[in-house]
């Protein structure tokens, strides 16, 4: 497994890492076992960086991960995310009394002491752009819950705001094939701060699989079914916020791209570490497929004209629909 050192973390991390929204919720249902076989899977091909939330499941997926690193202790990074909990989610929730609740919370769930990462989880952009933010995560630095802290972004525009405080560690924000906007300044500024890009919603809700039809049905409790129209959520946690159907035609020109020996998946996951990303974090719902993504770090460096011409699908098929909005 290739790795990123990430100098405000202090750490090496694997780039491929494993998220586990699915383990939670918003997905169709991944049973206890199949989680703990999921987690597994990741680890044992070579993932030391494993991404969840408070929110997710209300607490399930922090539960799973908890169970799983107890047998694992020191050998994985756990990064989780707070304040999508507040209701209403709204600026003045985020407090610093609100941040001992919900990181006192996730430490039971995980069953740490120390969070190794907690990110607040898409908050207002006026919560990103108040510097008593980051002084409030670092009075829960200094109280022992957390060691390191950093940031999930919906927009550009929220990241560079972080990026102006000089312990955020990480910025989470949506980079795939389908969303480039981030290439233009967030991700060479986090990297010359020594701040970790990861990169959510790599493969678009699976769009980027290239398994998905215009006929590709989802369940009900999917938000890829409920989520279409925004309506629940940020659009572009669906499907990266691109139209289905452009999608499907716009992923069937990505897996005519793909090298061959390779799954259309990797393909994608192999472009995003390819652009800057530290770590990268698919979810996945059985162990073949963590292992599969785990895969793609062996993948070899893709050439210009594959390069080039992924450029082109987003510029020609993709950019009107998402650049102008995140």
């Amino acid at each position: 497994m290739r790795t990123s050192f990430v100098p405000r973390l202090g750490r090496e991390i694997s780039l491929i890492g494993q998220g586990c929204w699915q383990l939670g919720a918003d997905w169709h249902h991944v049973g206890d076992d199949t989680a703990q076989e999921i987690l597994r899977a990741a680890a044992d091909a070579g993932v030391t960086f494993f991404d969840t939330a408070d929110v997710y499941g209300d607490g399930r997926s922090e539960k799973a991960v908890g169970q799983f690193i107890a047998d694992r202790p020191g050998e994985v990074f756990v990064a989780t995310k707070m304040g999508r909990r507040a209701d209403p989610h709204v600026a003045e929730a985020y407090t610093l009394d609100n941040y001992r609740r919900w990181t006192d919370r996730s430490r039971e769930n995980l069953g740490v002491d120390t969070l190794d990462l907690v990110q607040l989880h898409c908050p207002p952009s006026e919560v990103l752009a108040d510097p008593r933010t980051y002084d409030d995560l670092r009075t829960l630095r200094e109280e022992g819950r957390i060691a390191h802290f950093g940031v999930s972004v919906e927009e550009c525009s929220e990241a560079l705001d972080a990026l102006r405080d000089p312990d955020v560690a990480t910025v989470q924000i949506i980079l795939n094939v389908f969303r480039r906007k981030p290439l233009e300044q967030v991700v060479s500024t986090a990297n010359e701060a020594g701040v970790g890009i990861i990169a959510r919603v790599p493969l678009a809700s699976g769009l980027l699989s290239g398994k998905y039809d215009e006929n590709t049905q989802f369940a009900a409790e999917d938000h890829r079914n409920w989520n279409r129209d925004g309506s629940k959520m940020n659009i572009g946690e669906t499907f990266a916020g691109v139209p289905y159907e452009v999608g499907v035609d716009a992923a069937r020109e990505v897996a005519a791209l793909t090298p061959e020996g390779w799954t259309t998946a990797q393909f994608a996951l192999a472009w995003i570490g390819a652009v800057g990303a530290a770590t990268i974090i698919p979810g996945a719902s059985s162990p073949d497929q963590a292992r599969a993504n785990a895969g793609a770090a062996d993948m070899p460096e893709l050439d210009e004209r594959t390069m080039a011409d992924l450029a082109a699908i987003y510029n020609d098929r993709i950019r009107e629909h998402v650049h102008a909005k995140w």
